[in-house]
């Protein structure tokens, strides 16, 4: 029997990955005004000049790591919605992964908040949002279809995407008046008798 071993990774893509995972949690525990080239570098554990030297900027760093972490979440939700079962069902664990994982609602929201005035950052943010509506329109169209509902697909899209940001954001303040209403009034929506 051959198993397969993967490469190790090299010492620069193990420092990207260390600095990546640095980022990511700072952006976390602090926000994005924490993540200073050296307060990086000591939380990677890394010489600090190598920040710049494979990165760029502090902006490609948090770039980065908002498309790395995201990458993995839009993959694990294809996944969730291409499996055999009921749309609700698959709706109901993408809130139950949306309750869960505080962590990327910090780093997604945090990033959009400095990309509002950095146009390249606002650029790559948007890739991000795109990247998440084409999930989104490919789950949803099936779910549009067998429950007749009426709303254009761009729109009820656009409805689903600024209402988990809304939730999202009343969330990381403490707030969740309603949420558990607007979740069942959702679920009878595209669930009904399903």
């Amino acid at each position: 029997m051959t198993v397969d071993v993967a490469a190790p990774p090299t010492p620069r893509a193990a420092a990207e990955d260390s600095l990546l995972d640095a980022a990511e949690r700072l952006l976390v525990d602090s926000g994005h005004g924490a993540v200073t080239t050296r307060r990086l570098a000591e939380e990677a554990g890394v010489n600090h000049g190598l920040v710049h030297y494979y990165f760029g900027s502090i902006e490609n760093v948090l770039a980065r790591t908002l498309e790395r972490f995201t990458s993995r979440l839009i993959e694990r939700q294809r996944a969730l919605y291409a499996a055999e079962g009921p749309f609700l069902d698959k709706w109901r664990q993408a809130m139950t992964y949306l309750e869960a994982d505080a962590r990327y609602q910090k780093i997604w929201l945090e990033l959009q908040a400095l990309a509002w005035n950095r146009p390249d950052l606002r650029a790559r943010v948007a890739r991000v949002t795109e990247e998440w509506r084409a999930v989104l329109m490919e789950a949803f169209a099936q779910a549009r279809a067998e429950r007749g509902i009426e709303l254009p697909l761009p729109a009820l899209v656009a409805l689903v995407a600024t209402f988990n940001q809304g939730i999202m954001l009343e969330r990381l303040i403490g707030f969740d008046e309603g949420h558990a209403e607007l979740l069942a009034w959702i679920e009878e929506v595209i669930g009904g008798d399903c």
